[in-house]
């Protein structure tokens, strides 16, 4: 796609930024029980996409190892994840959502998903409508980071 070169481009493309930055913020101040982002982020990655070494974990997140591995630490000592041995690799481990880490991202997920239910049902049905029609192009955006 190319770079938006004429004012109202770059105006269109603001506003998206903002926008999407803006909601973003809000989804996440609520529903977070006391963990930091980073922490439900991991904890997500981790109930959604199954056990993973450390180091993969540390590339999907986008952090550095050392950050992660306090991370982990911090989740391991909540009782949100475990450590085990990776039965690929003996020397290795996996890190993998507990049972309460998963209840713990059901309740955030479910706590984000009211709230953007409750700030749809603020807009019109014709705004609605453009927004569901729009929701292919997002996950397309994102797609390779999934």
């Amino acid at each position: 796609m190319p770079v938006p070169t004429t004012a109202a481009e770059v105006d269109e493309t603001t506003r998206l930024y903002l926008a999407v930055g803006r909601l973003s913020r809000i989804l996440r101040r609520s529903g977070s029980p006391g963990l930091g982002q980073g922490s439900i982020s991991a904890l997500a990655t981790l109930v959604y996409n199954g056990p993973m070494r450390l180091g993969d974990l540390a590339n999907r997140e986008g952090v550095a190892p050392p950050t992660l591995s306090r991370i982990v630490a911090a989740l391991v000592e909540s009782g949100y994840v475990l450590r085990e041995a990776d039965p690929q690799d003996g020397r290795a481990s996996l890190v993998k959502a507990t049972p309460e880490g998963e209840r713990v991202i059901s309740g955030v997920r479910s706590t984000r998903m009211h709230e953007l239910q409750n700030r749809l049902a603020r807009l019109t049905e014709e705004q609605r409508a453009a927004l569901a029609a729009a929701v292919p192009a997002l996950e397309e955006l994102v797609a390779e980071d999934i």
